[in-house]
């Protein structure tokens, strides 16, 4: 697809992971098998560009969101001055990014706050916990207890972001069009499965 037609036409993937499922290193290959760019960090960068604050303290709230317990006192000042601020923020990037350009974009309920947008799939990555937690333990070097552990704490920080940011209207498996195995399917099989998807709706588009 030319660059004029990207604009003209955007369609985008979102795809929330669970933890453990290598949501992200789906996301780079399909990224380029597609030729469309990933955002994940980069989310980050540009919201922290817009709230005027550093990358650093940008980062340290995205891991730390959603195990704080604060963050889940609507009324406390702490809890919204700050985080709701910058979540506001990283809202409006993706929302932005939904109208602008064929892209993809993980995490940060980008397939909630993207819900409406006709040219949105959203895509769940996923795999049971067992093989979650051996993909964890292998990367990181953790006996099986403590990528259980790890994975579990993860997971629930997720969920309790989706919680919190939806006024507990939405799920990490709410409103998918596509769920992919990566136990079954594998990092390959996993792209391959999106991007049919993708290039199907690109082709609606055209026609």
């Amino acid at each position: 697809m030319s660059d004029l037609e990207n604009k003209k036409s955007p369609v985008v993937i979102t795809i929330a992971r669970d933890f453990g499922a290598e949501g992200h290193e789906i996301g780079r290959i399909l990224a380029d098998e597609l030729g469309i760019p990933l955002y994940d960090n980069e989310l980050l960068v540009r919201a922290s560009l817009r709230a005027g604050e550093s990358l650093d303290k940008m980062a340290a709230y995205d891991e730390r969101l959603a195990v704080e317990n604060m963050a889940f006192l609507p009324d406390r000042y702490d809890a919204r001055s700050y985080s709701d601020k910058l979540f506001q923020k990283m809202s409006q990037v993706i929302l932005d990014l939904g109208e602008t350009e064929s892209c993809i974009i993980e995490g940060r309920l980008s397939d909630y706050l993207l819900r409406n947008n006709p040219n949105h799939f959203a895509v769940l990555v996923t795999a049971p916990f067992e093989d979650r937690v051996e993909i964890v333990r292998k990367k990181r070097g953790l006996n099986k207890k403590k990528g259980a552990k790890l994975v579990k704490q993860q997971q629930k920080a997720r969920e309790a972001f989706y919680k919190r940011y939806s006024a507990g209207k939405w799920k990490m498996t709410s409103g998918k069009d596509i769920v992919v195995n990566r136990a079954k399917l594998g990092r390959e099989g996993c792209k391959d499965v999106i991007a049919a998807a993708y290039r199907y709706k690109v082709a609606q588009l055209e026609g």
